[in-house]
């Protein structure tokens, strides 16, 4: 953050691939109350992600709690026994021939919990290399006939996951604020033509 300035600090992380809201302070005093909240979890986070497959249900809670995976730096699994509580919540706002749309609502903040909740229940998120998902979104894969697959891009070209929105109490002047980032772009391109080619009728 060198560009706010050094005296900024990051009250929580996002991972490197996820798009969205990032919460920063600019004094200690403001730090220590918004990181306060994080472990109080009293902090409300949402999500959006497009995921590949169907869940079985438009509204879910999954409860599974999470460790790092020994085998694979850097990475998360779900626990055997022990481990770190982790829950989500999800809600489906949108099926497509093969995707799905979802809202989620981590009630824990633990690393990758999103994307190792939603793996585990069979529907990985779009792009989510770690855990799962390698295939691209083509246009190819949507369009019949689709002319130029040699020279093709994908329409999504990373993790298919976005932070819209904190709720939470502000520093100063105590009330509740809400924090929302708008979707980028590229999750609005993938959106129109998955609507176009793909939608469930």
């Amino acid at each position: 953050h060198a560009a706010l300035g050094h005296h900024v600090a990051n009250v929580h992380r996002l991972d490197a691939d996820t798009s969205g809201v990032l919460l920063c302070a600019k004094t200690k005093p403001a730090l220590d109350f918004l990181t306060g909240q994080f472990q109080a979890r009293t902090v409300e986070k949402v999500y959006h992600a497009l995921v590949v497959g169907q869940p079985a249900l438009d509204e879910f809670t999954v409860e599974l709690a999470l460790t790092q995976d020994e085998q694979r730096l850097g990475r998360m699994r779900i626990a055997k026994k022990g481990g770190k509580p982790a829950v989500t919540r999800f809600r489906v706002l949108e099926r497509f021939r093969g995707w799905a749309w979802l809202e989620c609502h981590p009630l824990t903040g633990r690393t990758h919990q999103l994307r190792v909740h939603l793996a585990a229940t069979g529907t990985p998120i779009l792009g989510d290399v770690f855990y799962g998902n390698t295939e691209p979104l083509l246009l190819s894969s949507l369009k019949r006939r689709y002319k130029g697959r040699e020279k093709e891009k994908p329409l999504f070209a990373r993790l298919a996951l976005h932070a819209s929105e904190l709720a939470l109490t502000h520093p100063l002047t105590r009330d509740r604020a809400s924090l929302r980032a708008p979707l980028p772009h590229e999750f609005e391109v993938a959106l129109k033509y998955l609507h176009k080619f793909a939608a469930v009728r």
